[in-house]
């Protein structure tokens, strides 16, 4: 398909006049507190044609997901269960797994840009085809839309932000009575081990999703409209009348559990004519991957160990939109995922600008934000690994322009010497 802005080549030069300095690997560059960029500049930085969205293009890399995703489901189907060696069939079906998880991530991309709008002009168009594609992955299309605006429009606050919101040091401190003193030395001494941290991941990574449909999990205590209360009983994506949404949007709600309901319902036919270990395999495998790479991407974009977060006396909406990280995933990042892992820091500023024109847009706003433009070109795997190791909790410290309550991560430093600290006064 035409259209789609080429990778930006990493050049070991210095930079050319104009040009932003691209990070060597693994280097990120570093934040400032962004009190001077608006978002007017930003905007008269960026082509105008960056803002259009072609419907026909749009729907064409749908229609192109789509039959990718069809026609490895029918490979699968027809060819797999014809091997004869049980090794192989195991070996096969694994791969399949694998490679529909990324395509269906696309697929999860692309309803996304339905729900932002950014699909098409034509809102009826954006959200007919956001509900086909998030309900054929089990995602409640309007519900999901809702709260993940309220992230964009408070991303970054430690309150109010519906997504990985930080946990502050004072938490760690603080005494739970439900944990027993011996449970609680066992799991700080533990926590920090390989293990430990590997198995938390793993957890986090394919239950991360169902539980924050379900839960509302790692979304800030306000973050709920008109300041509901959430608790385990009113925090659900799926509660037309739940604490996450106000009583204009129920219909919305429902219309995205009846699409659920659908697919659902398709899926026990195909259980009840093939068997639940078909279903498995050719659905659920799949979709479990598709929540690994969506926590993952989502996860890595908001996380890094030298990007603060802000409590809400200093937050503002540049600021926030500024802490988002932009990182790289080579081909799979391009041409499977549609760059959203790439140019997610424009896409936070100006969550309409289609992702097709979302790198020339990012090429045009990196100059204005200089140093506070954030990327990070680590593997994508291992900066997930050191990145959920070392990003805990926060802490609070003055900003660089004299205001208050900006939250960095406490690094593993500080917590050796304030521990050799304790060791000593003991």
């Amino acid at each position: 398909m035409q259209g789609r802005d080429q990778a930006e080549p990493m050049s070991t030069a210095g930079p050319r006049e104009g040009e932003i300095r691209q990070p060597s690997k693994g280097e990120l560059q570093s934040t400032s507190m962004m009190t001077t960029v608006t978002i007017s500049r930003l905007r008269e930085a960026i082509p105008k044609h960056c803002f259009d969205r072609s419907a026909t293009k749009s729907i064409a890399y749908l229609a192109r997901d789509l039959i990718l995703i069809a026609i490895l489901a029918w490979s699968a189907f027809t060819v797999i269960p014809t091997i004869q060696s049980n090794w192989a069939r195991f070996v096969l079906w694994q791969i399949y797994g694998f490679v529909q998880g990324l395509v269906g991530t696309g697929l999860w991309i692309i309803a996304h840009e339905c729900g932002h709008g950014a699909f098409s002009a034509n809102q009826t168009l954006n959200d007919w085809c956001g509900l086909f594609g998030h309900s054929l992955l089990l995602v409640p299309y309007h519900s999901w839309r809702i709260t993940h605006h309220r992230h964009h429009n408070f991303v970054a606050h430690m309150d109010k932000d519906t997504a990985f919101v930080p946990r502050r040091v004072e938490e760690k401190t603080s005494t739970n009575p439900i944990i027993g003193s011996r449970l609680r030395t066992f799991l700080e001494s533990a926590e920090d081990t390989p293990a430990f941290v590997l198995i938390q991941l793993l957890g986090h990574q394919f239950l991360g999703w169902p539980l924050h449909m379900v839960f509302n999990l790692s979304a800030g205590s306000k973050s709920a409209p008109d300041g509901v209360r959430l608790g385990i009983f009113n925090s659900s994506h799926f509660l037309p009348l739940g604490g996450l949404f106000t009583r204009a949007q129920w219909k919305k709600v429902l219309i995205s559990d009846v699409g659920l309901v659908c697919v659902l319902s398709a899926l026990h036919l195909f259980q009840q004519a093939f068997g639940t270990q078909m279903v498995l395999q050719m659905y659920f495998v799949p979709w479990f991957w598709v929540h690994h790479w969506l926590i993952a991407v989502t996860y890595l974009h908001h996380n890094h160990i030298d990007v603060p977060h802000f409590e809400d006396e200093s937050w503002t909406f540049v600021k926030g939109a500024s802490s988002t990280i932009d990182r790289d995933f080579g081909f799979i990042g391009e041409h499977l995922f549609h760059n959203i892992i790439e140019t997610h820091v424009v896409h936070h500023f100006f969550p309409k600008i289609p992702f097709y024109h979302a790198r020339e847009a990012t090429r045009a706003i990196r100059p204005v934000l200089g140093e506070s433009y954030n990327r990070d070109t680590t593997n994508l795997l291992v900066a997930l690994w050191s990145t959920f190791r070392r990003c805990t909790f926060m802490e609070e410290v003055p900003s660089k322009d004299g205001s208050s309550m900006v939250r960095v991560w406490v690094k593993e430093t500080l917590i050796v010497l304030d521990n050799l600290i304790n060791a000593s006064s003991n």
